[in-house]
């Protein structure tokens, strides 16, 4: 017994608020004290401490029980006697519902739990007014709809970026390639100029629409298209050798599309 009041102490040590232990014998069992912090010159509202017990206990007022113990001069109180009963848990787990909560609600208290696995007590959320989570979640639900907005309007805004760079991007093919089928180069331009694809078109040659970015989109889409060099590869034909072998043919359909319809 003696050992794990002593580890109880040493929990509360590394507590970060200042913290006296008391240990007593209520009622056939340990219960430890967790006194608030009152509010020091300089420093924010008090904080107050509620114990979410590990073994039955008994109210010092009521004579009942309940989910979480408050301790006042030395006894344990359900919230019911110390007027917290109001109070609603939100548990631990969203840190900016717990901090809104908490600067929404008049009266709040951290809820704690001592952990025999870790031999110390950890926060399992707070005790704050209902109308207080309810005012918390509607922020954070605004902060999450502007978030979302943004979201959209950056999607908008790089929609209308990549829109515009595939324009530019298939008519730099169409000077390279005047007799390329128009609709051809703006399917080369949208394959190569999509935002995250890691092809030509996104490097940052093919951002400034450098000749040989722009041919080699047109190499390879030609290389796929025209040719049968996806058939020799899923023969396994070494990607090399399957280059080689369609080279002539990629060289014929540029010289092709080189001269001007």
């Amino acid at each position: 017994m003696a050992e794990q009041l002593q580890d109880q102490l040493r929990a509360w040590a590394r507590w970060t608020y200042p913290a006296r232990v008391r240990i007593e014998r209520w009622s056939g069992v340990n219960v430890v004290e967790v006194p608030h912090d009152p509010k020091p010159e300089g420093r924010g509202r008090a904080d107050l401490a509620v114990i979410m017990p590990l073994r039955d206990w008994t109210c010092a007022g009521c004579g009942e029980s309940g989910p979480f113990l408050f301790m006042e001069n030395d006894e344990p109180f359900c919230l019911t006697c110390v007027e917290m009963d109001h109070l609603v848990f939100l548990p631990a787990g969203d840190a900016a519902l717990t901090r809104r909560a908490k600067k929404e609600s008049g009266l709040s208290a951290r809820v704690v739990r001592f952990s025999r696995a870790r031999k110390r007590y950890e926060r399992q959320g707070v005790l704050v007014e209902e109308a207080a989570v309810e005012r918390a979640e509607e922020l954070c639900l605004a902060d999450e709809e502007v978030r979302a907005r943004r979201r959209e309007r950056e999607r908008d805004r790089r929609s209308d970026e990549d829109t515009a760079f595939q324009l530019e991007f298939a008519e730099a093919i169409l000077g390279l390639f005047p007799g390329c089928p128009t609709h051809r180069a703006t399917a080369i331009a949208r394959h190569t100029g999509t935002r995250g694809s890691g092809r030509v078109g996104r490097t940052a040659s093919g951002r400034a629409l450098d000749e040989r970015a722009v041919t080699a989109a047109v190499v390879a889409s030609v290389r796929h298209e025209d040719t049968d060099y996806d058939e020799l590869l899923m023969a396994g034909v070494p990607r090399g050798e399957a280059r080689a072998r369609v080279h002539d043919e990629v060289d014929d359909i540029l010289a092709r599309w080189r001269t001007a319809r």
